[in-house]
């Protein structure tokens, strides 16, 4: 392909993209200005003085559920306390395995307390950090 046959997307006349340029950029202009105008409103709609908020009502079980749902976070809570102490205990028994000739063991079984104490506090901390993002 030589020069000759390129051709720019104005045509052969300089500088007439440069109307598409301007219009485009006056109708961005004008969009940025009206999002900016109805996001204004949004905020004094909003504002403290007769605000106006969505209802929030506290949260209520369905009718019958509430002592199955009892039931199973009591389960989960078992299923924790059990799992915590299984953890510790295997922590436990890797790092007296690992104490002679196999010292990596010994390292991962320490390395895994902190991860077993951690999930032990989400466990026993779940139903107070979920309470007061729901609140």
């Amino acid at each position: 392909m030589n020069e000759g046959s390129m051709t720019t997307v104005g045509g052969d006349v300089p500088g007439a993209h440069t109307g598409v340029l301007a219009r485009t950029a006056s109708t961005i202009r004008v969009a940025a200005a009206t999002a900016t105008v109805s996001l204004a409103g949004v905020l004094v709609a909003a504002g403290p003085a007769g605000a106006v908020s969505a209802p929030n009502p506290p949260p209520a079980p369905p009718p019958g559920l509430d002592a199955t749902a009892n039931t199973f976070l009591g389960w989960l809570k078992w299923g924790g306390l059990v799992a915590g102490v299984l953890g510790l205990g295997i922590c436990g028994i890797m790092m007296m395995v690992g104490r002679r000739n196999r010292s990596s063991t010994a390292v991962d079984g320490a390395s895994g307390i902190p991860w077993v104490l951690g999930g032990l506090t989400v466990m026993s901390f779940a139903s107070a950090i979920v309470g007061q993002v729901l609140t």
